[in-house]
């Protein structure tokens, strides 16, 4: 099908619907107006010609089933979707779609996409970026983001980095399409870009399992990064780190559980067969949990959040659950521990160097003991001894230290 011929029309309507319905939101804490004003004159659709949406049922196999969305299969859903506050999955598993051809996908991981724009206003909003800012962005993605921060800052003051050479090459044509002219350069954001250091703002549009070092040392003395944090575990943070002229940092966790898809160099390594790692647990004699797996599983607010804490003690644990029976796999130490149900209780068997369950109920321990203290309540330190998850005045909680 053709596209109609008032393309342009159409989407001015639908961007300032848009941006109105993100200046209605209550989402705590407003937006602020120049981002949504930024919003307002940047085509969103110009970044995404071709995505994937969910269907409404996953397939027999219980996979999800990923239509293709271009201009071309169907117009109005396209341009609808463009302009709604949702993410559109524009890769899966590293690999690119020919979006003249595309297929229907079952399942798969996604590895790129354009964030939903409530969020990605909600970032640049958080760093407390203003005019006369340089800043460096962690992930161009579809270059949406960039596009942003150059329609408020001026191109001059944007850096953009991007580790897949594909995905930055779409998003150099669309932002110089829509006469956006950045830095762009295709780096592991993991070491920053020194050639436009220093920057006043360093904003990462993935999620790090800790503070890149390098970073750091590329933002001007009182200048702010932010960054989402995200561990094996799959626990979100936000941090908003403050960098002193020594090269140290320190800042809140931010409110919220959002979540961000890991940067390539971050992402948990496959782990093979949990059943392999089980085998050598069955002569390992079982003992009742303390807290039982829900503490870290549970859709809540809290159990995502304690599962980020639980990542300080166990960094290298990775969780999958087979049969009712929850594993943890530590890929780099060796160790494994299962959690079964058994006679109406939690039963954990644990093997190898770590006693990963033990020191993550030891968290849950202390968490309990502190009297339950949101995200709010902490700070990130990062210096010479480490990276620290400091709890607020008052608290006696203690956390092991190196996340």
């Amino acid at each position: 099908m053709t596209p109609p011929t008032d393309l342009d029309n159409d989407a001015d309507a639908l961007r300032a619907a848009m941006v109105k319905s993100l200046a209605a939101a209550d989402a705590g804490v407003p937006l602020h107006p120049a981002w949504l004003a930024a919003a307002g004159k940047v085509p969103r659709h110009a970044f995404v010609p071709g995505f994937y949406l969910p269907a409404d049922a996953p397939d027999a196999q219980g996979l999800t089933v990923w239509e293709p969305v271009t201009s071309r299969l169907d117009y109005g859903r396209w341009l609808a979707a463009a302009y709604s506050d949702i993410t559109l999955i524009t890769q899966f598993d590293g690999e690119e779609t020919d979006w003249e051809r595309p297929a229907v996908r079952h399942g798969g991981a996604p590895t790129s996409s354009s964030t939903l724009p409530s969020l990605v206003l909600r970032m640049w909003s958080d760093a407390e970026v203003v005019e006369g800012h340089t800043v460096l962005e962690i992930g161009t993605g579809t270059g949406y983001s960039t596009a942003l921060a150059c329609e408020r800052l001026g191109s001059s003051h944007v850096t953009s980095v991007e580790v897949d050479s594909v995905r930055l090459a779409g998003a150099a044509d669309a932002l110089y399409g829509c006469g956006y002219t950045p830095t762009l350069a295709r780096a592991d954001g993991s070491y920053g870009y020194w050639p436009e250091a220093w920057f006043d703002r360093i904003v990462a549009a993935c999620s790090f399992r800790s503070v890149p070092p390098a970073l750091l040392r590329q933002a001007r003395p009182g200048g702010k990064v932010l960054l989402p944090l995200s561990g094996w575990l799959y626990g979100n943070a936000r941090v908003l780190l403050t960098v002193a002229g020594d090269g140290t940092a320190e800042g809140p966790l931010l409110p919220g559980t959002l979540s961000f898809m890991p940067a390539r160099t971050h992402a948990a390594p496959s782990y093979g067969n949990p059943g392999d790692w089980a085998a050598g647990l069955h002569e390992v004699r079982s003992r009742s949990v303390r807290h039982a797996p829900e503490r870290i599983t549970a859709a809540t607010e809290e159990a995502f959040h304690l599962r980020f804490l639980a990542q300080s003690a166990v960094p290298d644990a990775q969780m999958v659950t087979v049969g009712g029976v929850l594993h943890l796999i530590d890929v780099v130490s060796g160790a494994v521990a299962t959690l079964a149900p058994e006679g109406g209780a939690w039963k954990v068997r644990e093997g190898g160097p770590l006693r990963l369950w033990s020191l993550i109920e030891q968290v849950l321990d202390a968490f309990d003991a502190a009297g339950r203290p949101g995200p709010e309540t902490y700070t990130l330190r990062v210096d010479g001894e480490g990276q620290r998850l400091l709890p607020a005045p008052g608290l006696r909680l203690r956390l092991p230290r190196g996340y």
